[in-house]
């Protein structure tokens, strides 16, 4: 008899910083480690987590606590955040997050840069939706520097005969690195053109065509709020795609914080297609 019960939820650890590296200019990575990480599902690169950060005002990080289904916050409550998981290794117990670093003032970033052994953060998840990227003959991956976690755990968990190209805007080539991908899908790192009316990831994905005898389609797209959207409609209206075979998160919006956005991404991410 199959077992359908919901599974447990777990809640948000209170992990520290063991180590950081840098990837690139503008990209952090992050390794923590903490006695309430161990469990943590080890096929879930590229899942979404929850990030706490200490109170703003006090400065003090104290996580919410789980009352049966309910989420208790604390008086001071801390500052959230989504983030990706990039890798997690069973075997020392340490869970990679990588950062775009934007200044060291931001909750987030400013954590990431100011981080030392020690340094105290809170995680939540693993969720979203499993697989990230469906299967299928021919993948279309893109997105810019913020969606480049979740894109370099995709290739990563691909097979090793897997078709397809990835597509990745960034405000300076300086942040161009190696990624692990199969041999059949290309990689193409590219600038971003301030003032452009139409995104650029949007006319990248219009010069693509599958190749001969593909019978199937599925794509992953991340990073700003405008270029996603278009990307997401342009693959809608080429490819007649539907939720199943597309994921279009947004993760963040020029010019506005994640609190000031957070309903909007989610009526984007809402939308039936």
């Amino acid at each position: 008899m199959s077992d359908n019960r919901k599974p447990q939820r777990v809640p948000p650890r209170l992990l520290e910083c063991v180590r950081k590296q840098q990837i690139s200019p503008n990209l952090l990575r992050v390794t923590v480690t903490g006695e309430t990480l161990k469990g943590f599902p080890t096929d879930k690169k590229g899942a979404h987590i929850k990030l706490f950060f200490a109170n703003r005002s006090t400065g003090t990080l104290v996580l919410p606590t789980l009352d049966g289904e309910r989420i208790v916050w604390p008086k001071d409550k801390p500052v959230t955040r989504a983030y990706t998981v990039r890798d997690y290794r069973a075997d020392v117990n340490e869970l990679d997050i990588d950062f775009v670093v934007h200044g060291d003032n931001s909750p987030a970033s400013g954590w990431a840069v100011n981080a030392v052994p020690g340094s105290k953060i809170g995680v939540a998840g693993p969720g979203g939706p499993d697989p990230l990227l469906a299967p299928a003959d021919w993948h279309i991956i893109a997105g810019d520097l913020t969606a480049v976690p979740a894109i370099s755990a995709i290739l990563e968990t691909l097979d090793d005969d897997a078709q397809g190209h990835v597509l990745i805007e960034v405000d300076s080539l300086e942040d161009e690195h190696s990624l692990i991908h199969p041999k059949g899908v290309s990689v193409k790192w590219f600038q971003r053109e301030k003032g452009r009316k139409t995104p650029q990831l949007v006319e990248e994905i219009g010069q693509l065509a599958p190749p001969l005898g593909t019978s199937s389609l599925s794509a992953f797209i991340a990073g700003e709020n405008s270029s996603v959207v278009a990307c997401r409609d342009k693959l809608i209206t080429d490819y007649q795609l539907t939720k199943k075979a597309l994921y279009a998160i947004p993760y963040w919006r020029r010019g506005q914080d994640e609190e000031t956005y957070h309903e909007e991404r989610h009526t984007i991410m809402d939308k039936v297609y």
